[in-house]
């Protein structure tokens, strides 16, 4: 009985591991884009934070350090649960 619940677990992990999103090798291009668009934020950990997410999800992050949301789309519509922009 012991061996069967092990097993069960170790299938289980093996299983959900494989849904865990990897860091993407792009990550250093987030990283680059969202120090500029957040250097002027107030709360620069948070934008930073934010930003990230965001840039992970579409691969892209608007120019300058405010605006320009145009330029990329899936960034602009991006909302938190309050229905209120997600990303910086």
């Amino acid at each position: 009985m012991k061996l069967v619940f092990f097993t069960f677990l170790l299938v289980s992990l093996v299983l959900t591991s494989s849904f865990f999103e990897v860091s993407k090798a792009d990550s250093a291009f987030c990283d680059s884009k969202c120090k500029v668009r957040c250097s002027k934020a107030g709360v620069y950990d948070r934008c930073l934070k934010y930003c990230g997410i965001c840039c992970e999800k579409c691969n892209c992050v608007p120019s300058g350090t405010y605006g320009h949301k145009d330029e990329c789309p899936c960034y602009a519509d991006m909302k938190n649960s309050k229905g209120k922009p997600k990303c910086p």
